[in-house]
């Protein structure tokens, strides 16, 4: 019980990575912040710390502490801790460390703290502060392995879904409490209100189905995205994995085995 990965992130991508890890038989920890602001919450573990649990096809998280986490992996469930600084890596003494908070750039992972350290995405320079980078920019190199240099650089624009970009997003239009209105998998139509952010509305640019929303009750700042609307209209895929989360965590498995991690 002692060869452990641990996941910093508990978002949809890092969900996708640790879900296909627990098929493999990998023994998975996810450390997340005391409120995520996670958008795909059907599909994301770290809705165990609002919660208690999170099932994502198949495969249940829970909320434990650190204390509970041995015993939680003994019973093939995935531990999610609250742990924003990642202090269980010293810890725990994990042979694998994988940063998926998708911050955009590295919030304090090193290439020292286990035998193989991966970074998700842009922020990252395998060979200097991981050991490989798994690439995040949907299209040709989605989910490659890169072992020397950097992942594509954040453009800012999210890649597109049914010939949108920047209009599938939703975003906090002002500082404040987040209050919902609609749930994710309503039809949405452009134009309509979701939720507000204190007395302002949130509304959507385009119509589809609400693929993702933040909880309720959170505080946001002014331009934070809070919520993703998908074109192509398939209510049943805000309760699976994405193929962007399927791919990047067939990336993560390719490095780990490559680096000679052990099940």
């Amino acid at each position: 019980m002692d060869k452990i990965i641990i996941i910093k992130g508990g978002g949809d991508l890092a969900t996708g990575i640790a879900h296909r890890l627990q098929q493999c038989r990998f023994h998975v920890v996810i450390t997340e912040i005391l409120k995520p602001t996670v958008v795909r919450r059907t599909v994301a573990f770290a809705q165990a710390v609002t919660d208690g649990q999170a099932v994502v096809e198949g495969v249940t998280a829970k909320l434990v502490t650190g204390e509970q986490v041995r015993e939680t992996l003994a019973a093939g469930i995935i531990p999610v801790v609250i742990d924003p600084v990642a202090h269980c890596v010293a810890a725990f003494k994990p042979q694998a460390v994988i940063d998926a908070i998708i911050a955009k750039k590295n919030t304090g992972t090193n290439m020292t703290d286990a035998p193989v350290v991966i970074g998700i995405g842009p922020g990252f320079t395998a060979g200097i502060d991981v050991h490989a980078v798994i690439e995040t920019k949907r299209g040709h190199d989605l989910g490659r392995v890169i072992y020397q240099g950097p992942a594509i650089a954040n453009s800012g624009i999210p890649g597109e879904v049914g010939g949108y970009t920047l209009e599938r997003l939703i975003k906090a239009p002002a500082s404040g409490v987040f209050t919902a209105c609609r749930d994710i998998g309503d039809t949405v139509v452009g134009g309509e209100v979701v939720g507000h952010v204190g007395d302002r509305p949130v509304r959507v640019a385009i119509t589809g189905v609400l693929r993702g929303l933040i909880q309720d009750g959170l505080t946001v700042a002014e331009g934070l995205k809070i919520g993703d609307v998908d074109p192509r209209c398939r209510p049943e895929h805000c309760y699976t994995i994405s193929d962007k989360a399927r791919a990047i965590g067939g990336g993560v498995l390719e490095a780990l085995l490559h680096m000679g991690v052990e099940r």
